[in-house]
């Protein structure tokens, strides 16, 4: 209550929700039994600790109201910005705040500056400056987010802060995707509590109602409520996931030590050179990368080991995908060529892919790869099959050899490993022919999991009607040419 007995606009965080709260209640209401230890087999990299969970709070709210020692406000380099989380800090701060501000003299992207909170219930306002987002460069974005708030939590340490209210840093205005940033933030303030955590009571992320379903979906990847949830969250984290403060990691950019430095790789040993230098490389800073230029070199060779490939894959791999979620992919998505529907007779996830959709030589094919990662990434961690309509496809929709072997290459093992099935509907000869030089010759283990098949009665032996949804122009042909089967069964409104 105010001095007049109003009550205040203000905001205790000790009376707000914490991030555990709700989903306690809903276990209890539930009676799930917890997951015993037998049952978990990988532990995800951000395990589930409690007292780190009790510290965090998911709000709904203007951050300028919560009473806590600190709330962060997201500016620009000159400490002006009209953002409505500034204009809210402002107003409620009162006049002194810009006053103060002007003695700061501005403050570089990535940097936090710290002033009083003036008439706010906060005590500290902490200033930053998030960095403008472009595609290109994605790298240098995403290390200045990190520092953003990085030194958000290291100013609140260094000024014995107990809580801290989150804004979110990216705004709207500097074109940071949600999702993206949203990851980063979670991940360095989990890193930084689970080195820090002593120092800081209580985090509060702050969100409006826009952003509140993406932190509500990604909060359990770096802050699970249980074995259970971390056990279910493990396969939706991002390949980048940084490193131990949570800083996103550039494999390119770690430096390489040889094991013995100046010395030529077909050098002899000798004695008293291995007994002075037998200390390099002991130690994890020396590991931190292997030497990429002999790697691709041995790879010539055929002397890398089975290992050191996959490993060499899988780096690959990643920066596609980490490439994929970055780019706007919306014009390929416009398409409608891959989307997933329901599931086969034996509960896996059915992808379809229809081939008239796919106008080869109007669209960027190396979008058209990373758009087939961004969807199929979480997908193919669990047995799926794909159903390629090749319906009414002509020259212009054909898939070169080149691309779909570029496409196998890149891929990650777990989509050769879980698909299943892979279901090929209204072939016709030459398609057949191309399938099987291109099975045959071009990879291998494809050949036995394709089925040919001319109509979707047969395809409907497989995966029932009701899970698959059919552009119209596949049931028209269909009915054409081997008569109608499914009367009742309409087609998909979307497609």
């Amino acid at each position: 209550m105010d001095p007049l007995g109003a009550p205040s606009q203000f905001v205790d965080i000790d009376t707000l929700p914490g991030w555990t709260d709700a989903y306690e209640a809903k276990q209890l209401d539930s009676h799930q039994n917890p997951v015993g230890k037998a049952q978990v087999d990988v532990r995800s990299p951000f395990p589930y600790r409690k007292d780190i969970n009790e510290k965090i709070i998911l709000w709904k709210g203007d951050v300028a109201l919560l009473n806590c020692t600190a709330i962060v406000n997201t500016s620009n380099e000159s400490l002006t910005d009209k953002n409505p989380v500034s204009e809210s800090i402002f107003m409620h701060a009162g006049p002194d705040l810009k006053d103060e501000l002007q003695k700061l003299k501005g403050c570089r992207t990535g940097e936090a500056k710290l002033t009083k909170g003036f008439n706010l219930a906060a005590r500290f306002i902490i200033h930053t400056v998030g960095p403008k987002y472009k595609s290109r460069y994605r790298t240098a974005a995403e290390s200045s987010l990190y520092s953003c708030y990085r030194n958000v939590l290291q100013l609140a340490k260094e000024q014995a802060m107990c809580s801290v209210g989150f804004c979110v840093i990216n705004s709207l205005k500097r074109c940071y995707p949600l999702e993206d940033a949203t990851h980063i933030a979670l991940r360095t303030v989990r890193r930084f509590l689970e080195i820090h955590g002593e120092t800081l009571e209580k985090v509060v992320f702050a969100v409006s109602e826009l952003e509140e379903a993406t932190y509500q979906k990604l909060l359990p990847l770096y802050f699970p409520r249980s074995l259970e949830e971390e056990i279910q969250s493990l396969p939706y984290l991002p390949a980048d996931i940084g490193n131990a403060e949570g800083e996103p990691v550039v494999p390119e950019r770690q430096i390489r030590i040889t094991e013995k430095p100046g010395v030529p790789d077909d050098a002899s040993d000798e004695e008293g050179l291995e007994a002075d230098l037998s200390f390099i490389g002991s130690h994890a800073f020396a590991r931190m990368e292997g030497d990429v230029d002999k790697q691709r070199r041995l790879i010539l060779q055929g002397q890398l080991s089975e290992a050191a490939l996959q490993k060499q894959h899988q780096r690959n791999y990643n920066r596609w995908l980490c490439q994929a979620r970055a780019e706007d992919l919306s014009d390929i998505a416009s398409l409608k060529a891959l989307y997933q529907t329901g599931v086969d007779n034996c509960g896996r996830t059915v992808m379809v892919v229809v081939g008239r959709n796919i106008p080869v030589t109007l669209i960027d094919m190396e979008k058209a790869l990373l758009y087939f990662i961004h969807v199929m990434d979480h997908i193919a961690v669990k047995e799926y099959v794909l159903v390629y309509f090749h319906t009414l496809t002509n020259d212009y929709n054909q898939l070169d050899s080149n691309f779909l072997k570029k496409l196998y290459d890149v891929v990650d093992a777990k989509y050769k490993r879980n698909l299943k099935a892979l279901y090929f509907v209204h072939p016709t000869f030459r398609s057949k022919v191309s399938a099987w030089f291109f099975t045959t010759f071009t990879v291998s283990g494809l050949k036995d999991k394709i089925h040919y098949v001319e109509s979707l009665q047969q395809l409907f032996a497989a995966i029932p009607p009701e899970q698959i949804d059919l552009p119209p122009f596949v049931l028209e042909y269909d009915a054409r040419e081997n008569g109608p089967y499914y009367s009742s069964y309409p087609p998909s409104p979307d497609l």
